[in-house]
């Protein structure tokens, strides 16, 4: 048996383990439940409801549009770590520009200005400068931070503030079109689909649900599809050869952590303008969207569509601990149950995760280097 076989022999049984072990905590978990049935049906209730579905919905937006991010930096090379602090600038500047302008259209753009602006100064200070990529991630994380609330108190008053607008529903965003037969006929059909039991939340969702899963096919089509795609592959597995082919590597990389900031300006703007307003108490509304962005995007190894299938995961995770709070169906601290979605992916990613790492990710790459 060669080398090879065996190490493939071991994953294989591996893997076998895994679910194994998957299956008897599955088991010991229904045994430990038998004489909680209530309880049970109560759970799984609250999971296959329809405002489930649209809490899922809306918590998956800033966390895939950070994730989609997150791939096309790490992709080219360039481990971008601070897609939270790109999150947190745009769900300010997305509150900041409406407020002005009364245009959540507007807000959009400058939430995606802000991100993108901080992106281009993490991008020149690890490509110009070669800095650390992880701390220089940290900083832009640290940055914004604090940047964001200082700038919310200085502009509003309060680190929390108001945009005065929210994104409407699909079904308001077509009948506000006015055009003959999709304000009328399509509307008409939306709202009989959205009756739907569960997934009619599919058909009442903000625009920006619909522009995630856009976004999500557009970005693997880019990626695998294109040839700025495979030059952003290229940069990040062998940048010698994409160097030795005539296509400069410090522009390929620029471009793809730029777009970072795009798609995570989007994810940012969407957060608050979804909800109407800013909070930059803590560690702000974002509370960690941008790190969980980064367990999605390696659970999905890269793929654009695995990412978005485990950020729904985590969604659907912490939609359902949220209504187990509401309704106070499990008798454990609150707490607790909050640590439900983080704990549960923790756990897929160590069963099931199987990522490869970009070759040159992280390191840097000169024209002319050897």
């Amino acid at each position: 048996m060669s080398v090879a076989s065996a190490v493939d022999g071991l994953g294989t049984r591996a893997r076998i383990a895994a679910a194994t072990v998957a299956v008897a905590v599955l088991a010991a978990v229904g045994i430990a439940l038998a004489g909680y049935a209530d309880v049970l049906v109560a759970v799984l209730a609250l999971l296959f409801q329809k405002s489930t579905l649209a809490a899922a919905l809306r918590l998956s937006v800033p966390i895939a549009f950070a994730a989609l991010g997150g791939i096309f930096a790490e992709k080219s090379g360039v481990i971008n770590i601070g897609l939270e602090g790109l999150l947190i600038v745009s769900a300010f500047g997305g509150v900041y520009v409406t407020s002005i302008t009364g245009s959540v259209w507007f807000g959009l753009l400058g939430g995606i200005l802000a991100s993108s602006l901080l992106a281009l100064l993490f991008a020149i200070v690890c490509i110009e400068f070669r800095a650390d990529q992880i701390i220089a991630g940290l900083a832009i994380w640290l940055i914004a931070l604090g940047l964001a609330p200082f700038a919310s108190q200085v502009v509003f008053g309060s680190t929390n503030a108001s945009a005065g607008a929210t994104y409407p529903g699909i079904g308001q965003l077509l009948a506000s079109t006015g055009l003959p037969v999709v304000s009328t006929t399509v509307v008409a059909g939306l709202e009989t689909l959205a009756r739907i039991p569960v997934v009619g939340a599919l058909f009442e969702a903000s625009p920006m649900v619909y522009l995630m899963f856009l976004a999500v096919g557009a970005s693997w089509w880019t990626l695998n599809r294109t040839s700025f795609g495979r030059w952003v592959r290229a940069s990040g597995e062998n940048p010698k050869a994409l160097d030795t082919a005539g296509v400069d590597v410090s522009r390929v990389r620029y471009a793809a952590v730029i777009l970072s900031g795009v798609l995570a300006g989007v994810g940012g703007a969407a957060l608050s303008l979804s909800l109407g307003q800013f909070v930059g108490n803590g560690p702000t509304m974002v509370n960690g969207k941008g790190f969980i962005a980064i367990v999605t995007y390696l659970l999905g190894n890269y793929n654009p569509i695995g990412a978005m299938l485990s950020t729904l995961l985590f969604a659907g995770l912490d939609a359902l601990q949220l209504s187990l709070q509401g309704q106070n169906v499990l008798a454990i601290p609150r707490p607790l149950v909050r640590t439900i979605p983080y704990v549960s992916v923790i756990v897929v990613l160590a069963l099931f995760g199987r990522t490869r790492l970009p070759e040159a990710a992280g390191e840097h790459y000169e024209s002319g280097e050897e």
